[in-house]
């Protein structure tokens, strides 16, 4: 019998990798016993279908019981588990906030919102106004918006009827949620925070803050990510306030619309158990920052490579996460996509890469082999491909102009045309270049010239790839046809 995805699974298990990716558990049984003394050699018997009397079916059911657990953890009004990612709660987010108040009202948006958003944004008609955020071109990466960039964005879009933030961003940074939420809630609107990379964040005193804790309405979190459960698991957050009652039926009904009907009782499963980990887990978490300190200081000794936070002295950051260590690996003359490369090929995974850096990330409660990870990256030469080249560098391009709604770009009648004669089109589809996943180009926005060649360029990459591209090399795009 054929099985050639399992078999490559196996395959790739069995190399013993050394994961310094997501999901948070690194398939490390130090890091949450929960799971694997819970799924064992039981697997099988425990993926049941939904719907069962005694599992999530009655009054107080367990399944009830453990969002409310959940609820009581994060110090939210209600929790929903999902089973389709952070990206599931994205569109949530994105409906709710369609059928929030006066439907016509437009809503402030971080432009590097993850592509999910932007799918909910074009299923649910929604009006985009956006607020760009800090671009840190040395290193290649969006960080958070700015404070007063976000009230001036209000003050100039009186009838905005919500706000949704980042925080913390792919490579870890923290941005002022409590103060976004002061000046959200000043101008009377609900903030939804994207805090997919933050599921962690309030479980120990050396972590950031919680952003329920710091006044978000709404909250979307990606627990598998460095929460610990399992991939594609997730939760949305509601926080008790002033919008509550109108939000948890909003969210509620978008719930229902892009939940299956059979959800993985292992999923569900594992949120459960990442909420106990989490929650009583604070040595394992302290052990997990001591690991991730103990990199950092490593690499400062040794000087051959930098931390890239060390260099994060701007006003929109506010915090890092300790879990994340961002190496400068240019600093050394090596090309960050190259190095990832190649310690990929000896079974160790980083979690993301720019020209400049690559990310380790150290989920809660587990301690990597750092001899084996430092032993192979200084082994490396800036030599042939791996060698750095300032002239490769592409910055990350400024968005083209908005001329279209999303939806109304996505629904219109298209046209497929070779990328060099797209600049001055709108787009129909939502482009991300990955890592780390942010839309490059929206449905309803120009293309130009430099969106064209960074996309290109990306793809070219090792690892790297366009979310939503007709072809691996982003030779064609679809545009909204000439009338």
């Amino acid at each position: 019998m054929a099985t050639p995805y399992a078999d490559a699974l196996r395959h790739f298990s069995d190399r013993n990798p050394l994961r310094l990716n997501i999901p948070g558990h690194g398939a490390d049984e130090a890091a949450t016993p929960e799971l694997t003394e819970f799924f064992g050699d039981q697997l099988l018997e425990r993926d049941v279908t939904p719907l069962l009397p005694g599992l999530d079916v009655g009054r107080d059911n367990p399944l009830s019981a453990a969002q409310k657990l959940a609820a009581e953890a994060w110090g939210a009004r209600r929790v929903w588990f999902l089973t389709n990612g952070a990206s599931q709660a994205n569109r949530i987010a994105a409906i709710a906030l369609g059928g929030f108040r006066q439907v016509e009202n437009p809503v402030l948006v971080q432009r590097s919102a993850h592509s999910s958003f932007i799918d909910g944004a074009i299923l649910s008609g929604l009006q985009p106004v956006f607020v760009q955020p800090r671009i840190d071109d040395h290193y290649g990466i969006a960080h958070g918006a700015s404070v007063d960039d976000l009230a001036q964005k209000l003050a100039e879009n009186p009838t905005v009827k919500g706000v949704y933030m980042v925080s913390p961003s792919y490579f870890g940074a923290v941005a002022d949620v409590e103060a976004f939420a002061e000046v959200a809630h000043s101008a009377g609107v609900p903030l939804l925070v994207d805090a997919a990379w933050g599921a962690h964040f309030g479980f120990h005193p050396n972590l950031p803050p919680h952003p329920i804790a710091l006044g978000a309405d709404l909250v979307v979190s990606s627990t598998h990510k460095l929460g610990g459960s399992l991939t594609q698991s997730a939760m949305i957050q509601l926080a008790e306030g002033p919008f509550a009652d109108e939000l948890q039926v909003l969210v509620q009904r978008a719930f229902m619309v892009t939940q299956s009907t059979s959800m993985s009782s292992l999923l569900l499963a594992s949120l459960d158990l990442a909420r106990e980990a989490l929650q009583h887990g604070e040595s394992r978490i302290a052990r997990s920052i001591e690991s991730a300190e103990e990199l950092r200081s490593r690499i400062r000794a040794e000087g051959r490579f930098g931390i890239a936070s060390d260099n994060w002295k701007l006003p929109e950051i506010v915090g890092t996460d300790p879990l994340r260590v961002a190496i400068d690996v240019q600093q050394a003359g090596l090309n960050g996509h190259a190095v990832l490369n190649e310690l990929v090929a000896q079974a160790i995974y980083p979690e993301i890469s720019t020209d400049s850096c690559i990310v380790a990330f150290v989920g809660p409660g587990r301690s990597p082999d750092w001899d084996r990870f430092l032993n192979a990256l200084n082994s490396l030469k800036p030599e042939g491909e791996l060698a750095y080249s300032a002239g490769e560098r592409r910055a990350l391009p400024e968005a083209g102009n908005l001329r279209m709604l999303p939806r109304a770009a996505w629904l219109a009648p298209n046209e497929v045309v070779d990328s060099k004669d797209a600049v001055g089109r709108v787009s129909t589809e939502s482009l991300s270049a990955y890592p780390p996943g942010i839309p490059n180009v929206l449905p309803g926005e120009e293309f130009t010239a430099e969106t064209i060649e960074f996309l290109q360029y990306v793809a070219a990459t090792p690892g790297g790839y366009v979310r939503g591209a007709l072809d691996p090399e982003v030779s064609k795009v679809r545009v909204v046809a000439k009338s």
